[in-house]
């Protein structure tokens, strides 16, 4: 099945609601209007059961294949919420929201999504029923998680699941993936070191905690420079540096730090946590201060099961002529929360020559939607065929 002449069709219709969605854009689990328009779509499709609230603002589309006999159910999945972020592509439909952004491609995400759902509802050539999932809170939240929580998967009775994304550099329409690990678990961390504030004038009579707090920074990259085995992908970045005092005169009295860890092992996502720790309590003790640690682990490692590769792998063949090996990914991303849950697979599709994703310039290249519909189909139709 290459890429179906319905969906040349639709293009210009989707692309109208990815535009409007990307002029609307809202963040974590305030999809409130993005969620209102995919369920008036669903029901306008005649979908069989469309069911609101899940995952606080996620919804869930049911749609029944012509036969039903073979029982099996199969979940799609996009993601509809926005970044945090000052637009600044200048697009005739930039974002009306200051400070929002479908800086991520989400806006696309959810169109192909829709269109793929609109032709399943009218054709319903597959033996069994599509669950298309609209999850908010991609982007930090874990609103993946929580449509998990909410007891999404047996509810419907899902059995296998599929989630895409876009990426800028890839050939337009082409897809790319991998077995195994992909995206990395994400992990957050704030350390407070505190010292004794003073004079800037007079540092002997202060315990300096910046002093320490610079110590800690370089030290932190021995953790994946000479405690992680070198064959092994973790990243600890510090991103905030922030202390107690503005002023040019003034030792703080307190420095905090925020950062992130990225592994794709829980054996490092284990010494990461435990060296981070070790490592600030132990340097503030040997420099006077005191040290106060908050480790989160927020999205778990995103694992692309075998079996369920292998048939993404197919469909992205049938509609494209290939389908590339993608690169490990440092990135999170929390469609791992539907993978512990049931087997399935994540996709790259190619985005073509775009600005990078979370960049204030990154645009949704809409020539991707024939494909990106296309393989959602093709997902559906070929592990649920017909009996004739």
């Amino acid at each position: 099945m290459p890429v179906k002449n319905r969906f040349a069709e639709l293009h210009d219709e989707i692309t109208a609601w990815r535009r409007d969605l990307h002029e609307n854009p809202e963040i974590l689990f305030e999809t409130h209007r993005t969620s209102a328009l995919v369920a008036d779509k669903l029901r306008e499709f005649g979908c069989d059961e469309v069911v609101t609230g899940l995952g606080r603002t996620g919804v869930v589309g049911v749609i029944k294949g012509k036969e039903t006999g073979s029982g099996k159910v199969i979940g799609l999945r996009a993601d509809m919420d926005a970044l945090p972020i000052h637009e600044t592509t200048g697009l005739d439909y930039a974002s009306k929201t200051d400070g929002a952004m479908h800086a991520c491609g989400h806006d696309g995400h959810t169109a192909m999504l829709l269109g793929a759902a609109k032709y399943l509802a009218e054709t319903r050539g597959f033996d069994g029923t599509v669950c298309v999932i609209f999850q908010p809170a991609e982007e930090g939240g874990g609103g993946g998680k929580e449509m998990c929580d909410d007891g999404m998967m047996d509810r419907f009775g899902i059995q296998e699941v599929y989630g895409m994304h876009n990426w800028p550099g890839m050939p337009l329409g082409q897809f790319a993936i991998r077995p195994g690990a992909f995206f990395a678990a994400t992990d957050v961390f704030e350390i407070t070191i505190e010292g004794r504030g003073g004079h800037a004038a007079k540092p002997h009579e202060t315990i300096d905690p910046t002093v320490c707090a610079a110590q800690f920074v370089s030290a932190a990259q021995s953790i994946a420079s000479r405690n992680a085995d070198p064959v092994d992908q973790i990243v600890v970045s510090i991103t905030s540096f922030v202390t107690s005092s503005q002023a040019f005169n003034v030792i703080p009295g307190a420095v905090t730090l925020r950062g992130t860890v990225r592994t794709l092992a829980p054996a490092n996502r284990d010494l990461a946590e435990n060296r981070l720790t070790q490592l600030a309590t132990s340097l503030s003790e040997g420099f006077g201060c005191s040290a106060d640690v908050n480790y989160t682990r927020n999205y778990p490692v995103m694992i692309n099961h075998d079996t369920e590769t292998e048939h993404a792998i197919a469909a992205a063949k049938s509609v494209s002529g290939q389908c590339d090996s993608a690169p490990l990914i440092m990135g999170g991303e929390d469609f791992a929360f539907m993978l512990e849950e049931r087997p399935g697979a994540y996709i790259l599709v190619g985005n073509g020559d775009s600005a990078a994703v979370h960049n204030a310039n990154y645009n949704f290249n809409d020539d991707a939607i024939p494909a990106g519909c296309s393989w959602w189909v093709e997902m559906a139709e070929s592990r649920m065929p017909l009996s004739n």
